[in-house]
């Protein structure tokens, strides 16, 4: 008798086979269903399998990045770097050491990624995914297995976002094949960086765990911008059997660092690393525990059940003054001005649950997947406290603070997605989600002169609907696919619109909230091992967008939907191996790539007393371009990438002159080189380094009205880094 394993395909989900030969008879056992990604490859770039776990990612725009596999500064979060290959990723460089990651695409706003729905190992990390969906916190890329970004149609799947989900799959241990495993990555770099990753992790009977803890802190680039964070994370996962499994994780961080506060153009051109407060800080605590059951009910079904939380501080303080006023003593004082002090306090938590399973019509399998979310979240904000007058970070204050706000945010949802195979080749999935969302406002929203508390209006705002959409697939060889799909998709009223000051702003009691739509088509692929790429057009549709208008004669500012904005364009990226493609060779690599997106985002309609129609979207550059080429001998490896990122405006009337105090005004285009080197010593020793932002580029991506600003924040000049990594 003879016992064969057939793996078939490489980089998609396969089907193991187990294939008894006895004579002239053959009986077939299907075995799990196995996923291969980014093995034997240098490339950091993959599309994601048709099915991973009870997720239907057949016939979506998606894009998965293996860490691993990543040429860049991974310690320093050099997003731009991580995400090269990923078209049309729109990245705010203005904390140091990358330590809020801000994101967006097709048009949309990167503010700590709020557009994308932010997800670690498959559950929500954000704020407030409903009312505050920025995130403060992101997992230590070290740490991080793989990143998951889906656009478009994600929405049924995963609820609230127009830009797509993103979630970061951290290592669990799962792949390590000894009862112990330490790892340890050292980092130095300019501007006294310094980053220690330590992890240990293994896999014993019925058990793997992994944990970790990483600590990097260092002065920044910038004059008054240092900072640290830390983080630590355990898991477990127990096996009960071959096919239920219990996990078990907690993430803690801790991150604090000094806000150097904008500038104006002119000093950015006359020294972009001055800074002109000293006394601005930044400090978050986030912690994310969460429970994972898992049950392979048989060969053809599966279902996984997440219970999580998010239990997050914001602190903030600072001299919020615009950048052409002085931070200085004051005279009658022989102090400096008391500092403002903002908390928030994010206590949240859900449950989702998913299924997905096979059946047959006739003889063809088709796959059906259904979810449901329960969520509750709480925020309380304490804001424009009178702070001290000293420098450190310190958050007393004097008295009470003027708003003292409570919002509640409450959801619950589900969905439903099926592929029909109609044929081998031909894919159509359609799906539906239900949402039922609540959020209110209760609170002091402020003091008046006589001592008297201004209360919030009573808001309360509870509604439901239904998302539709439907995706397709057409495979022209094995490797290579058209697609093309169309979702519906929605982002809720958000907290700050429920907090409209009585005295000088309105709460529209019509309010909506945004909806729209995304349009994908394209064809991807790869040929043999030595092409792969993926060409699409889009459009992305924002109705009932959310903004405040002074109404004709009113002496009042009114908060309400001011019309929609219209984005299309074309997303394109291919990734070639010529040594692959015309020799043999086992020890040479040539790797070129280019990532390109063209975004033609405006406003499309407006509200009678707004005047934004047929203007550009701002924060939305015409053309990002991406590209670079990675050279490899043996166990050496060299990339230079350039990143290109035209000029964007800053708001939405489009002002080209810029303003005295650096807060509007065009953001100019730029372009950015880095370059990277590793070396692998053998399996469990290698040496990394590099150098960003190699010709000193001067430039800014974002300008800024509050924190951390106001004024023009400059990224990075030239810094370079230096890593030293082992298994044991």
């Amino acid at each position: 008798m003879l016992s064969l394993v057939l793996l078939l395909g490489l980089g998609q989900q396969i089907q193991a086979q187990n294939i008894k030969i006895k004579k002239d008879t053959a009986q077939w056992h299907n075995l799990k269903d196995v996923t291969i990604v980014g093995r034997n490859s240098k490339s950091d770039y993959q599309q994601i399998p048709e099915i991973v776990g009870t997720n239907i990612y057949a016939g979506k725009k998606n894009a998965l990045i293996v860490l691993e596999n990543v040429q860049g500064n991974i310690a320093n979060n050099t997003m731009r770097q991580v995400l090269a290959k990923v078209p049309g990723i729109h990245i705010w460089e203005s904390d140091p050491s990358g330590i809020q990651i801000g994101i967006a695409a097709r048009g949309l706003s990167p503010n700590r990624s709020w557009e994308f729905n932010v997800r670690q190992n498959g559950y929500d990390i954000a704020a407030d995914p409903f009312g505050y969906p920025e995130a403060y916190y992101n997992p230590q890329l070290q740490a991080v297995q793989r990143i998951e970004i889906v656009r478009g149609q994600g929405a049924l799947q995963y609820g609230p976002q127009f830009g797509g989900m993103v979630n970061y799959i951290l290592k669990n241990g799962s792949e390590i094949n000894q009862p112990i495993e330490f790892e340890t990555q050292q980092t130095i770099g300019s501007n006294g960086l310094l980053n220690s990753f330590n992890a240990i992790g293994g896999k014993k009977g019925k058990v793997n765990y992994y944990s970790f803890f990483d600590q990097r802190n260092g002065e920044g680039w910038r004059n008054n911008s240092q900072f640290f964070t830390k983080a630590g994370f355990g898991s477990a996962t127990y096996h009960f059997s071959n096919q239920f499994s219990l996990s078990v994780e907690l993430m803690h961080s801790h991150i604090r660092s000094q806000q150097a506060g904008g500038l104006t153009d002119a000093q950015i051109k006359k020294d972009a690393q001055q800074s002109f407060r000293d006394r601005n800080w930044f400090d978050i605590k986030w912690t994310t525990p969460a429970i994972t059951l898992q049950y392979d009910i048989n060969e053809h079904s599966r279902w996984n059940t997440k219970i999580f939380g998010t239990i997050g501080d914001r602190n903030s303080v600072g001299y919020l003054q615009p950048i052409t006023i002085k931070d200085s003593i004051n005279t009658s004082t022989n102090q400096f001005n008391n500092r403002v002090v903002n908390l928030d306090q994010y206590r949240n938590y859900g449950l989702e649950s998913r299924i997905i399973t096979d059946y047959f019509i006739g003889k063809i399998k088709n796959t059906i997947s259904g979810g449901i979310r329960l969520y509750t979240g709480t925020t309380h904000r304490l804001a424009d406290g009178k702070g001290t007058t000293g420098s450190n970070y310190d958050i007393h204050i004097i008295g009470l603070y003027p708003r003292d706000v409570s919002f509640e945010s409450n959801n619950v949802a589900g969905f439903i997605e099926n592929i029909f195979r109609l044929s081998e080749k031909i894919y159509i999935i359609p799906g539906i989600r239900y949402e039922w969302l609540e959020g209110s406002a209760s609170g002091r929203n402020g003091i008046n002169s006589a001592g008297q508390a201004i209360n919030l209006q009573n808001i309360t705002r509870s509604r439901n609907f239904v998302l539709g959409g439907i995706g397709s697939e057409y495979h022209i060889t094995p490797s290579t696919e058209l697609y093309a799909n169309f979702s519906q998709a929605y982002r809720p009223i958000q907290f700050a619109n429920l907090q409209a000051p009585p005295t000088t702003d309105i709460v529209d009691p019509d309010l909506k909230d945004a909806k729209g739509y995304n349009l994908d088509i394209g064809y991807r692929g790869k040929v043999k091992n030595y092409i792969q790429f993926d060409v699409s057009g889009f459009y992305l549709q924002y109705n009932n967008r959310v903004g405040t208008i002074t109404p004709s004669g009113a002496n009042y500012r009114l908060i309400t939907n001011v019309g929609a904005s219209t984005s299309k364009g074309l997303e394109t990226y291919i990734e070639l191996n010529p040594i692959r493609a015309f020799t043999n060779s086992r020890y040479t690599d040539l790797i070129l790539f280019s990532s390109y997106a063209y975004t033609d985002a405006r406003y499309s309609g407006d509200h009678k007393d707004a005047n934004t129609k047929g203007k550009k979207v701002e924060n939305a550059p015409q053309d990002i371009v991406r590209a670079g080429i990675s050279f490899g001998y043996k166990n050496f490896l060299f990339t230079t990438q350039l990143s290109h990122v035209g000029s964007a405006f800053s708001d939405a009337n489009n002002t080209h002159a810029v303003s005295a105090n650096g807060n509007t005004g065009i953001i100019p285009a730029y372009t950015v080189t880095d370059i990277t080197a590793s070396y692998k010593f053998s399996k469990n020793l290698n040496l990394k380094a590099g150098i960003n932002n190699l010709s000193d580029e001067r430039y800014f991506t974002r300008r800024a009205g509050g924190y951390p600003g106001p004024g023009a924040l400059p990224a990075d000049g030239r810094t370079f880094f230096i890593s030293v990594g082992a298994k044991f």
